[in-house]
């Protein structure tokens, strides 16, 4: 259950103001901020008269109430806008038991998962969603955008089940589903009507795989008609491989531009473009950063699934962030999957994929520790059409608050220690 409205979070280290700071809460709001050493002479008064009017509470707890609020003590923990899931395969978690042998490659993986399909329930569905769902929020995740498979085996099941778990986890965390055909359109005839009632149903976006249908450039036709005529925006799985001739980005880059959806498209993997020579690979970002076009690499399982036809000097397989990120594209990161055949391991924490990124993105400085924050926070935020995550006064007070002294601890100790904090109240 809820706890009692926090009435102030004293003491928390802000990474985006490198200090410490006190957010007062009104109403669920952000009702003001101030360094924590710079108090008023009214402000002192009023924690003096909290404190001591405090009602008893649990041992161990940060808290102390005064009257209908309570105050927090912060100190100790970085306090960061709700983490962001930018991508992730709910319906397809936690499926590694099923398997008689680990994937060798994407081919399989998809293979092996498709086999499964048939044994799918609903229930079987929202207890595995569910179960991926309370990892994510334990980690601090306030937002999360899942791919729901749609095809003619599943139907609208894996839709169903989304949208139910949308509303029981609404007080929480925001879920964003987008309609996938993850066997393709036009390879699984009845999909692309699936796809429309999807969307008449709920669906927050439009997805799309090009590279496991009969024709990328019909399935990508499709997917960006469908999304500018429902007003929805794009999340594709694109140029999935090592092969640096699969580049279906420079399509993709074409489409963004005609359907006039500059800013409203994300794609996945982009694992290609890492094998493509720097400069052609530099112009393509460039271009991409024109359009507006967001990034989730997607490190856990593209590590994982390419460079097997590699004998030596086998490549790292994900999308070249540095590149990306110099040429102004917006990158951030993402879960993918979580214990099955394309990832058989993972935690579901957005922290842990960021670790994995700076370890195979040469990202090492203080500044990149900062960067991959705000690729799982404001920057992934963005890329799903939350423009402003900031904690600052007037926005919701809905942030996590973690144990750390410093970004760098953050992203290198992923520390357990978590608090959730969703319209002023601690969950």
């Amino acid at each position: 259950m809820d706890r009692e409205p926090c009435g102030m979070i004293a003491g928390a280290y802000d990474p985006f103001r490198r200090e410490k700071i006190d957010i007062y809460v009104r109403d669920g709001l952000i009702e003001r901020i101030v360094p924590a050493a710079k108090r008023t002479d009214s402000d002192a008064g009023a924690d003096e008269a909290d404190s001591d009017d405090a009602d008893s509470i649990d041992a161990g707890s940060n808290e102390t109430a005064a009257g209908n609020s309570r105050v927090l003590d912060a100190n100790g923990y970085v306090v960061t806008p709700g983490l962001v899931e930018t991508h992730i395969h709910l319906d397809k978690a936690f499926l590694s038991e099923r398997l008689e042998r680990p994937a060798a490659n994407l081919g399989e993986a998809i293979a092996m998962t498709a086999a499964l399909k048939p044994g799918y329930t609903a229930e079987d569905v929202t207890a595995r969603s569910r179960r991926a769902l309370d990892r994510s929020f334990a980690f601090g995740v306030s937002l999360l955008r899942a791919q729901v498979e749609i095809d003619p085996v599943l139907g609208l099941l894996s839709l169903a089940s989304a949208l139910a778990l949308k509303a029981e986890f609404a007080g929480r965390m925001t879920l964003q589903l987008v309609a996938f055909p993850q066997e393709g359109i036009f390879n699984q005839p009845g999909t692309a009507r699936l796809l429309r009632e999807a969307i008449r149903l709920g669906a927050d976006a439009v997805g799309g795989i090009p590279y496991n249908d009969r024709d990328s450039g019909e399935h990508l036709d499709f997917v960006f008609r469908l999304a500018a005529d429902a007003g929805l925006p794009v999340d594709l799985h694109l140029d999935f491989s090592d092969d640096p001739t699969q580049l279906a980005i420079e399509d993709v880059i074409a489409r963004t531009r005609e359907y006039g959806l500059e800013g409203r498209v994300c794609v996945g993997h982009l694992t290609s473009l890492g094998s493509v020579p720097p400069d052609r690979a530099r112009r393509i970002g460039e271009r991409m950063a024109e359009a507006g076009i967001h990034v989730f690499a997607l490190p856990a399982t593209d590590l994982y699934l390419n460079g097997r036809g590699d004998t030596h000097a086998v490549r790292r397989g994900i999308a070249p962030v540095g590149l990306l990120l110099d040429a102004g594209v917006n990158v951030c990161f993402g879960t993918n999957n979580l214990r099955n055949a394309f990832t058989p391991f993972g935690t579901g924490d957005p922290l842990d994929v960021a670790l994995l990124l700076a370890q195979t993105s040469y990202m090492g400085t203080e500044t990149d520790a900062d960067r991959l924050l705000g690729m799982c926070t404001d920057r992934a935020a963005a890329a799903l059409g939350v423009d402003d995550r900031r904690i600052r006064p007037g926005a919701p007070a809905d942030f996590a608050l973690i144990r750390a002294e410093s970004v760098q601890d953050l992203i290198y100790d992923r520390p357990r220690d978590r608090m959730a904090i969703r319209g002023g109240r601690l969950v």
